[in-house]
């Protein structure tokens, strides 16, 4: 089932070759199943204003740009400058305009505890690291009915092993049990790529 759901979603010229960038500097990216789930997602809500957290090759990016209006901005973040430079560049190459982005580098939860308050439609997660505290604020920043995903949430499958005790499965561990008895959220996990946890601010 993996598979075939992997091979469903359509990577193109500019997607593999970011994916290709990213294995070569060790980036944390989507799936091509998780960038279509992304991009569906994004459709739906016809998203004009996106937070992608863990900017990667820039594959992510191209999935999101794929689903927003084209009108839309794209506000993505990662603590690594060269992580940066190799999405603005593919970016660049796949003939996005700039107006269409802002890529910021520096250390994740202090650019997220700048950026407003219910401005978004969708935030996308990747990182592990402060993960419960960048879960709180993308309540913040998310308008009401708005989207949050994160992706790798299930560290393809240490996460459901209790034996696993390595700090990423704890954080995604808790983040998980922590937005499920919320009730400010409807939430969902989804068993494709590393996982995917997707959850509706209800208020």
């Amino acid at each position: 089932m993996s598979a075939y759901s992997e091979a469903f979603a359509h990577e193109d010229y500019f997607m593999q070759l970011a994916r290709r960038n990213g294995e070569e500097v060790g980036t944390i990216d989507p799936t091509p199943a998780v960038g279509n789930h992304i991009k569906f997602l994004t459709k739906l809500l016809n998203s004009k204003s996106v937070v992608e957290i863990g900017t990667g090759s820039g594959v992510g990016g191209l999935w999101i740009f794929q689903g927003i209006s084209n009108d839309g901005v794209l506000t993505t973040i990662d603590s690594e400058r060269e992580h940066s430079r190799i999405a603005r560049t593919i970016f660049e190459e796949a003939g996005i305009p700039s107006t269409r982005y802002r890529i910021i580098t520096g250390k994740l939860i202090e650019v997220i505890g700048k950026l407003a308050d219910n401005s978004y439609e969708v935030v996308i997660i990747r990182p592990a690291l402060d993960l419960f505290e960048m879960v709180q604020e993308s309540y913040r920043l998310l308008k009401s009915g708005g989207i949050l995903v994160i992706d790798q949430v299930l560290s393809n499958g240490k996460v459901a092993d209790p034996s696993q005790r390595d700090p990423e499965s704890i954080a995604r561990r808790d983040a998980i049990k922590v937005i499920k008895e919320d009730e400010r959220w409807s939430a969902t996990v989804v068993p494709v790529g590393a996982g995917v946890l997707v959850a509706n601010k209800l208020t």
